[in-house]
This record gives structure tokens, C-alpha cells and sequence, in this order.
């Protein structure tokens, strides 16, 4: 998995209204894939236990792009082929949240949001959880994770 979100830019623009719904006039549908990523991420978001797309650097990275240009997609990448899409996510997710049930959560809804919104089919999501956010982390900042007292799991 290659969760650097520049390599969905190599893919180019796909009509998958004009394939997938029925025609009423002349024309076509393009949703760039810049599209399908930010409707990827957005589903990836709402689930709960979900705390950032992303792996912990490229987050930090992350900030400061996102302030510059409103890059919002980082962790996220696509295979567009047709009227198919294979997905690939990096999710830090909330401790102490069951990360199966969680990465099954964030499957269904970026399917269903995919496959309602853009009109693609999608044939994989890879969900790879790359860190945990421990809420003390929050609490105490300076506090390196590995201080935490030793009675707690």
C-alpha cells in the first residue's frame, strides 16, 4: 500500500456518470479522482474511532499544506479503472477503539459513499491503521507515551 496521496494524481479524469446513469441529454460527467479521494476521506472521517487519516509525519506535513492549500486527502489513494475504483486508506485511529470493527466500519462507509456520490464500483478498500492517538496525549503535551504510569493498559 502506498499511502502517499500525489500517486492518485497519476490518474487521470474519469467519466463514470456517463457509464453508470442513464443518459438525459448530450455530454458527459468527469469527477476528477482529486474528487473521489475527498469523498473517500470524508466518509473515512465520520466513522467513529477514526481520530486522522494519515501516518504521523506526513500529519505534521499535513497541517501546514492544509493551511497553504487546503489539501484535506492525505492517506488516501486511488486506483481508478473505468467505472471501478480500488482504495487505499491509513488511518490513526482512537485508543481504545476495536480496530477490526472500526477498519470494517470505514470499509462500508467509503463504499457507500463512493459507489452513492461518484457512481463508481468499488472493488477494494485497504485499510491500513498506522497509529493509535492515546487520549492523555491531549492531557499532557511534552509527555512522551512511553512515560504513561505503568498500571495502565
Amino acid at each position: 500500500m502506498n499511502p502517499n496521496p500525489a500517486s492518485s494524481n497519476t490518474v487521470p479524469p474519469v467519466a463514470p456518470a456517463a457509464e453508470t446513469a442513464p443518459a438525459t441529454g448530450p455530454g458527459r460527467t468527469i469527477i476528477n479522482d482529486s474528487v473521489v479521494v475527498k469523498v473517500i476521506d470524508l466518509a473515512a472521517r465520520d466513522v467513529a474511532g477514526v481520530y486522522a487519516l494519515g501516518t504521523a509525519g506526513p500529519r505534521a506535513l499535513g497541517a501546514i499544506r492544509e493551511v497553504i492549500a487546503r489539501e484535506d486527502s492525505r492517506g488516501v489513494t486511488v486506483r481508478i479503472e473505468d467505472d471501478q475504483v480500488g482504495v487505499d486508506i491509513a488511518i490513526v485511529a482512537d485508543y481504545p477503539v476495536p480496530l477490526p470493527r472500526m477498519a470494517a466500519d470505514v470499509r462500508s462507509a467509503v463504499i457507500a459513499a463512493v459507489e452513492e456520490l461518484v457512481g463508481l464500483r468499488v472493488t477494494e478498500v485497504t485499510v491500513t491503521v498506522t497509529d493509535l492517538h492515546l487520549p492523555e496525549a491531549d492531557d499532557q503535551p511534552g509527555v512522551e507515551h512511553s512515560e504513561r504510569p505503568a498500571g495502565r493498559s
